[in-house]
């Protein structure tokens, strides 16, 4: 009785929002408008085919619909300065991790050469999993060495591992301070529209007239 009440509010709804609007077509096709007609014809699917139950999950896509009350718009600047920052550290990330592989390559392939077969690092592939498992300090524990020598590299391994964690951060935060240094005092997005570009001086917003 719950989901057909459900069902029939939302069909309602669905044909009130088609009515009070001037171009109908243009919601029904849109991403929104979509998501209100698959959240009911599973309903109404199940009358005619038995499976169709199942269906009902795409009703939580309506769930997207609550980002409307948070106005994303007026992050968008923000979300905006983010993406120029990674975009920004992109290359030297890049540059980085192929260093961290070539040190996991060697690592591994040492230590297939310590341990061997009979420690349980069968192959060059399997041991550069280990050290894989081990840099970043994951540490499934299904390989672990068993001589000194292993151990000690191991270690040496541990050790690197908890300095590269730190490397990316650090390159995405000089990226970001970058970017806000070239950024300087310009004003950010307005707080009602979200648009930018505002004179440096400007107290309104030049499109919609709101405070900045």
């Amino acid at each position: 009785m719950l989901e057909w009440t459900f069902t029939v509010l939302f069909t309602i709804e669905y044909i009130l929002r088609l009515s009070c609007i001037s171009k109908p077509f243009l919601y029904a096709t849109s991403f929104l408008g979509l998501i209100d007609l698959l959240a009911i014809v599973p309903s109404y699917l199940s009358i005619f085919y038995a499976g169709a139950q199942s269906l009902l999950v795409l009703r939580a896509l309506r769930l997207l619909r609550i980002f409307r009350i948070f106005k994303l718009n007026h992050f968008l600047t923000e979300m905006q300065f983010l993406g120029s920052a990674l975009r920004g550290s992109f290359k030297k990330i890049m540059i980085f991790m192929l260093a961290v592989l070539a040190i996991v390559v060697i690592l591994g392939s040492v230590m297939y050469l310590v341990e061997g077969r009979q420690n349980g690092f069968t192959s060059i592939p399997d041991s550069i999993y280990w050290a894989i498992v081990t840099i970043t300090t994951v540490g499934y524990g299904d390989i672990s060495p068993v001589t000194s020598w292993g151990k000690f590299i191991a270690s040496i391994i541990m050790f690197i591992g908890y300095g590269i964690i730190a490397v990316p951060t650090g390159i995405i935060t000089t990226e970001i301070a970058l970017a806000a240094k070239n950024r300087g005092h310009q004003h950010e997005a307005c707080p009602s529209c979200g648009r930018e570009g505002h004179d440096d001086d400007a107290d309104y917003c030049k499109w919609c007239g709101e405070k900045l």
